[in-house]
């Protein structure tokens, strides 16, 4: 049949069944996302005939003869569209997964539709952004880049600004309201550190050729495709399994199964230290521990293939008994999932199914001081299974190379991480194997796992040929990991004038299936949500345990949100019983900058925190200051309202080493080539590393280039987890780029006639500058070339001029985060509308404001998300609801716009005295928005989320 694309006459043969995005794709129109394939997320999104439609759900046979526009084709060669200039201008990006099907679907508003906005947009999801910058692209692109008029922008905007002034707190990097432009931060014209410089793939992105992991084409050809045959058993033995009938398919290459592949345990959680995840998964198991687990690998030539093979295969199993509630798993006498785990291997008592468990405090007998406290509030709270949503799926490409490496192309934040486990697993040095990530379409921590990589490399090296393994949607509710659901009981005991006299908490945090990222968010939940304030008598007991549930892992925030939680609406519950506004009882009780951090021998786990700056205080008054103004948005008639807040504090990086290594190069032409390991999945690193080379050496934008999230770019990088983009290897960077800075200053001076010892200045002061064509000493221009050339052999690498920079994060500092919200309740239907949000944040120097203030809405949409509407729904270890049609992630609709400020920090340990603040705004979010229903409804709430049909009961509804 023939069709059009972007005005271009295709001719194509669609297969029985295919839809119109796989054949869009096939035909090199890779700007057409796969976000679900289920037409719920307008990842896909193309005009059809000029109709904005998700070609997901279209039958690739309708295509004939009628005109397909993508992301790609909405202006005429490589200029924009206007909706796609204001995007790339406006930050209406993170990761940029769905931006090119936002654009699709935004470029058909006109003026007549900005009123019914949410309604026309509500098919396109973003999980990264809040909105906020879309919306307001939108709007500029249709009546012109004005501020919006609406009363809620216009007042939250002035209030902002006199709220700063009055506050003195909040610097000029402070974003308001929604329209504040002056708020978000200049626009950069040359890229420095401080100023909201747009990513350099900004336009690639909204046009949708900024290649992801399935986008560019693999050498050898089109890959073989891998298909997994899953458990339909919770727990089960594999008796048998017959491949003889897959194998007899046409297009079936290989079918893999447990005697297939190596007999090794290890983890699919990423860390530094790989000893920090218990070794409990194999490749592909003979015993099954969760519904949806992978058992037999089908490598086809073809997709359908490789699924008609999965169909063919048959096993048998034994089926064993199961537990799915977290309190039983860890009775004497419950089935174990892990029966030959021993204490040696990382589990702390394999009879109980318990992962990990800790039990400390400090000051003495922790019920007794409660008995001595004249009040006390206590209280259980409990957090639910939340996925990640990112909308690239987890999927890797693998082949050999022509040397024979192993080379896999992979969606994750962890390359060298994965490439080390890999290496381990196959029994194959880590230097003939390549690992490389192209941007990546989101991660929040989902994508610091192995989940596609194992099986791809074994099948590449088997057959030799390359393969590619992607999950679909549904995968990613049933297979990746999910946010850990935890029970969370706290005990307060204070004196009448609010200050804390003793803290209990109780820990149980639910696993799953296997214990990836169990121990290390089971300890990071429990230390800075009770680090965060000063009690004399506390004690925690913490357990993490194994359950034939789907797998927990690594979610922003990695632990913290669930057990801030607990501690906050606690601290909230005390407040109310002792009448006191709850800011100034975290004022009165919170860690304050030269407190010790340790105050017992057994919290070794803390013992690398310093204070690098502390931001808590203005924090408080810049989120109470806004939530006393409001934002002139009012309740509907008959609504109840409340108000609420909680704190939450984070460490900047995670514990026990972070290591980054960078190398910065110039060149003979004057351009440089910077090196550095990070992933970029909507993070911003990618540009925060632009900014600060920027910064150090001189140099405008177009003259760096950056090589990263390769393997063979650099030595070491633990990876784009902890927000350790900016404070790991952004350190690393800018300190590879002073060294460079130093040695071309030192080169150009003695080549000059002038002191060859002199220590460049990173600003003026001195009579030498980095100019065009090389470095001005006085009145002399030293050539790039002249430097290179001059340099001695060990400061060369080829025709270039190196220098390396690395960091290991042997120490840690301390960012700060505050939510305030005001909610309105319908008590009739149990409907929740947040009015007003606010979030300071401690970020230290903020690199990019309008970057980090994105981060931060973004965080605060995903948390939103955690708090009203999300929730894996899980009944004897099925996933009930395992597509966006069931599963609620906020649209357009559901996150208002949040009020962002910036305390006014200068952190010792950062770069350019930043912080990170990637995880961080998530945390006190779902606490924020429990205690402001709590106070509007008159009772205390218990579970995230706080979806209709709780808040309904919890308002008298039943």
């Amino acid at each position: 049949m023939r069709f059009d694309v972007n005005g271009v006459s295709v001719d194509a043969e669609p297969r029985p069944g295919q839809s119109a995005r796989t054949l869009l794709r096939e035909t090199g129109h890779v700007e057409v996302k796969k976000g679900c394939d289920a037409g719920d997320c307008g990842a896909c999104s193309v005009l059809l005939d000029g109709e904005p439609t998700h070609s997901c759900i279209i039958p690739a046979m309708r295509l004939e003869g009628r005109a397909v526009t993508t992301a790609a084709g909405l202006a005429p060669g490589d200029d924009l569209h206007p909706v796609q200039e204001a995007l790339a201008a406006g930050f209406g990006f993170q990761c940029g997964f769905c931006t090119p099907g936002m654009s699709v679907t935004a470029s058909t508003l006109t003026a007549d539709d900005l009123d019914d906005l949410d309604r026309r947009m509500k098919g396109n999801l973003c999980r990264c952004t809040g909105y906020r910058p879309i919306r307001e692209a939108i709007r500029s692109s249709v009546l012109g880049p004005v501020r919006e008029t609406g009363a809620s922008a216009e007042t939250g905007a002035s209030a902002a600004a006199e709220g700063s002034a009055a506050a003195g707190a909040c610097g000029s990097a402070c974003a308001g309201h929604a329209g504040d432009d002056v708020a978000s931060g200049p626009v950069a014209e040359d890229g420095r550190v401080g100023s909201s410089a747009v990513p350099e793939a900004a336009r690639r992105i909204v046009q949708g050729r900024e290649p992801f992991t399935f986008d560019e084409p693999v050498p050898g050809g089109p890959p073989l495709v891998l298909r997994v045959v899953t458990s339909p058993h919770a727990h089960a033995r594999v008796r048998s399994i017959d491949t003889r009938a897959a194998l007899a398919i046409p297009g079936v290459v290989a079918v893999l199964t447990h005697e297939d592949v190596p007999d090794l345990r290890y983890s699919t959680g990423r860390h530094e230290h790989r000893t920090d995840d218990p070794d409990d998964t194999r490749m592909l198991d003979d015993v099954v521990r969760h519904v949806g687990q992978r058992v037999v690998a089908v490598v086809g030539e073809t997709a359908e293939a490789a699924d008609a093979g999965c169909r063919a295969v048959r096993v048998e199993y034994d089926v064993l008994p199961a537990v799915f509630d977290a309190e039983e798993a860890r009775l004497p006498g419950a089935t174990l999932l892990h029966p030959d785990r021993t204490p040696e291997e990382r589990v702390m008592e394999a009879g109980r199914n318990v992962v990990a468990g800790f039990h400390t405090g400090h000051g003495g007998d922790i019920d007794a001081a409660l008995a001595a406290s004249p009040t006390t509030v206590t209280g259980e709270w409990t957090s639910s299974r939340v996925t990640h949503a990112a909308l690239e799926t987890h999927g890797a490409v693998g082949w050999l190379d022509d040397d024979g490496r192993l080379v896999i192309r992979s969606s994750t934040q962890v390359p060298f991480l994965v490439r080390n486990e890999l290496a381990h697993i196959l029994e194959v040095s880590p230097d003939r194997i390549r690992v490389y990530a192209t941007r990546v379409g989101g991660g929040f921590g989902g994508k610091q796992e192995l989940f596609t990589e194992d099986l791809t490399a074994l099948a590449v090296l088997k057959l030799g040929r390359p393969v590619a393994y992607e999950f679909s949607r549904t995968d990613q509710f049933v297979r990746a990991s999910l946010r850990h659901p935890m029970r969370v009981r706290v005990t307060l005991g204070s004196a009448a004038d609010g200050v804390l006299t003793a803290m209990k908490i109780d820990v149980l945090s639910d696993t799953g299936a296997y214990g990836n990222h169990a121990i290390g968010v089971l300890f990071h939940s429990c230390a800075e949500s009770t680090t965060l304030y000063r009690v004399p008598v506390k004690w925690i007991d913490a357990e993490a345990v194994y359950t034939n549930n789907p797998p927990s892992g690594a979610f922003r925030g990695y632990g913290l949100g669930q057990v801030v939680f607990g501690v906050e609406s606690a601290l909230d519950a005390l407040a109310v019983e002792l009448d006191m506004d709850p800011f100034d009882l975290r004022r009165i009780n919170a860690v304050r900058e030269g407190d010790p951090l340790h105050p017992d021998e057994d919290e070794k786990y803390e013992e690398d925190l310093i204070w690098g700056s502390y931001g808590l205080d203005q924090c408080l008054d810049l989120a109470q200051d806004a939530l006393a103004r409001g934002n002139g948005v009012d309740a509907p008639p008959g609504w109840l309202v409340g108000e609420g807040m909680a704190a939450s504090m984070i460490a900047t990086m995670a514990p026990r080493g972070h290591i980054a290594h960078t190398t910065a190069t110039l060149r003979p032409d004057g351009t440089y080539l910077l090196r550095v390991g990070t992933a970029e999945f909507g993070n911003g690193t990618s540009t925060v590393h632009r900014q600060i080379a920027a910064t150090v050496l001189d140099a405008a934008p177009e003259r760096l280039e950056l090589w990263a999230a390769d393997t063979d770019a650099v030595r070491h990088d633990t990876g784009a987890f902890a927000s350790a983009g900016t404070v790991v290897a952004g350190k690393a960077l800018f300190g590879a780029c002073t060294v460079l800075r130093r040695r071309m200053v030192e080169i150009a001076t003695e080549l000059a006639g002038g002191d060859a010892g002199i220590t460049p200045p990173l600003s003026e002061g001195m009579d030498v500058e980095f100019v065009a064509s090389g470095v001005r000493v006085g009145a002399t221009v030293v050539s790039w070339a002249r430097i290179i050339a001059a340099a001695p052999a060990d400061f060369r690498d080829g025709d270039g001029l190196v220098a390396d920079g690395a960091e290991f994060g042997d120490l840690r500092s301390l960012a700060f985060n505050v939510h305030a919200a005001r909610v309105a309740v319908d008590p009739e239907t149990g409907t929740v509308k947040v009015l007003q949000s606010i979030q300071s944040a401690d970020a230290g120097v903020v690199i990019n404001p309008a970057q980090c203030r994105g981060q931060i809405e973004g965080g605060v949409a995903q948390a939103l998300g955690g708090a009203l509407y999300e929730e894996v729904l899980v009944e004897d270890g099925v996933v009930q609801n395992p597509v966006f049609r069931t599963y609620r992630v906020p649209q357009f609709a559901d996150v208002p716009d949040t009020e962002v400020y910036f305390a006014e920090t200068d952190d010792s340990l950062g770069p350019f005295g930043a912080k990170s603040m990637s995880e961080s705004p998530y945390n006190p979010v779902g606490a924020a928005i429990g205690n402001a229903v709590s106070r509007a409804v008159g009772r205390r709430g218990y579970t995230l989320p706080f979806s209709r049909d709780r808040v309904w009961r919890l308002a008298g509804g039943a």
